[in-house]
């Protein structure tokens, strides 16, 4: 069967999804070595099936695709690589966004602007790049279509969903149509946690008001950004969503291969947490940037068993704390040993990140003399308001903060309900 498609044009908020069907839809294709997945056949990404369709929603297009490590094939080949030697579709552009489109660049760092070695592209560079600015560097690219192929980790702080949105609204400006190629959730796409941002608190860590764990993929997000954020100029939006994928999958259920999308993304069970404990760079503890289990290791100098004690006597619902030290290799005390706790998370389908950061700011302001935020109250645009940190500063504990997000929780959830496109 063919792939058919119906575009996301969404004026006046219509709404759409490439969504049906190469042949395989619905369940994919078993293949070996596919991982754990519970006997379950492997999920074919979004690329895998536009390319399973020989690239049609592309043809006669100049495209251009912002991608970075992570847009590969179920057989870790690069599709940037796979694409350009490929007759059936004309690649003329890559665009890198923050550590770069062959992810060289720590946080907060990009490429620059380069001549690709291995296939002559011209690289641009998107990061911190927005409105008109990145409007021009697509009109001087010269693509008719821009792609977008990255996997996400599931925060709002995670920043290429902001450089979604972000091309979204760019190539809107500069007359140019947008492909979103779908990858999974790798912390599921169950539900939506955590407090939902403030616009008045909106950076490159979160553009817009969604919940600091959205619960969905980049596919579903970006029909949620143009329907309900860029409704006044939206881009000419097409999404081919996944097949194979349940909105309960973990990454390690759909036997596709990991690829970090960050330097401090290692592993899938980094996501898991890192909703919850990223809010640690808001403070002047480590979140375990320079040890090989960032954001599952926190602390700093001073700190003992005490913080994993108590944060242990909360029960906190599928995780436990070890009191641990560790010296970081560079970030926050570089070179130090300091003192603190390992998240180890002993029941996934229970626990809850962001109550289990919000857990741990507490406690660890509790027992440990010499806990500050960051000078610059980088907190509140991790959490996207002033309230976590007034209400911790103020002693209330973890069930009062979480109490204090709930309603405008649940109005996200209702909203987002619109766009999901998977069920399970």
């Amino acid at each position: 069967m063919s792939l058919s498609r119906r575009g996301v044009l969404a004026a006046g908020g219509a709404m759409g999804a490439l969504a049906a069907t190469a042949a395989g839809t619905g369940s994919a294709s078993a293949a070996p070595g596919g991982g754990p997945g519970h006997g379950r056949g492997r999920v074919r990404t979004g690329f895998d099936r536009l390319a399973a369709d020989g690239y049609r929603l592309l043809r006669g297009q100049k495209v251009g695709v912002v991608t970075n490590p992570t847009g590969i094939t179920a057989d870790v080949r690069h599709i940037v690589d796979v694409m350009h030697p490929d007759e059936r579709v004309n690649l003329t552009a890559v665009f890198g966004p923050e550590h770069g489109f062959r992810g060289t660049a720590q946080a907060g760092g990009s490429e620059g602007r380069y001549d690709d070695p291995a296939t002559g592209l011209p690289v641009y560079d998107t990061y911190l790049k927005s409105g008109q600015d990145l409007a021009d560097i697509f009109t001087a690219s010269g693509v008719d279509t821009v792609v977008f192929d990255i996997q996400d980790a599931g925060a709002r702080f995670y920043t290429y969903i902001w450089t979604l949105y972000d091309c979204m609204a760019a190539a809107a400006l500069a007359g140019k149509r947008l492909v979103v190629l779908d990858r999974p959730n790798p912390v599921t796409g169950r539900a939506a946690l955590g407090p939902v941002l403030d616009p008045a608190f909106a950076t490159f860590v979160g553009r817009r008001e969604i919940a600091q764990a959205h619960g969905m993929t980049v596919a579903e997000l970006a029909l949620f950004f143009n329907a309900e954020f860029l409704h006044e100029n939206p881009v000419r939006l097409e999404v081919v969503t996944m097949s194979g994928w349940r909105r309960s999958d973990f990454f390690d259920d759909t036997g596709l291969p990991w690829v970090p999308p960050s330097p401090n993304m290692p592993t899938p069970e980094t996501a898991l947490v890192y909703s919850g404990t990223c809010l640690f760079e808001g403070t002047n503890l480590s979140e375990g940037r320079g040890t090989t289990r960032p954001f599952e290791l926190l602390g700093a100098e001073g700190i003992d068993h005490r913080w994993a004690a108590a944060a242990n006597a909360l029960e906190l619902p599928g995780v436990a704390f070890r009191e641990a030290y560790f010296a970081p290799t560079f970030s926050k005390f570089q070179g130090k040993t300091v003192g603190g706790v390992q998240l180890h998370v002993q029941d996934r389908e229970v626990f809850d990140p962001v109550r289990t950061g919000i857990a741990l700011l507490v406690t660890a302001k509790r027992t440990w003399s010499g806990f500050a935020w960051r000078p610059d109250n980088w907190i509140d645009k991790l959490t996207g308001n002033t309230r976590v940190r007034t209400m911790i500063d103020a002693g209330a504990d973890t069930d009062a903060v979480v109490r204090a997000w709930q309603r405008d929780l649940s109005a996200f959830r209702a909203k987002r309900r619109r766009y999901l496109r998977y069920g399970g």
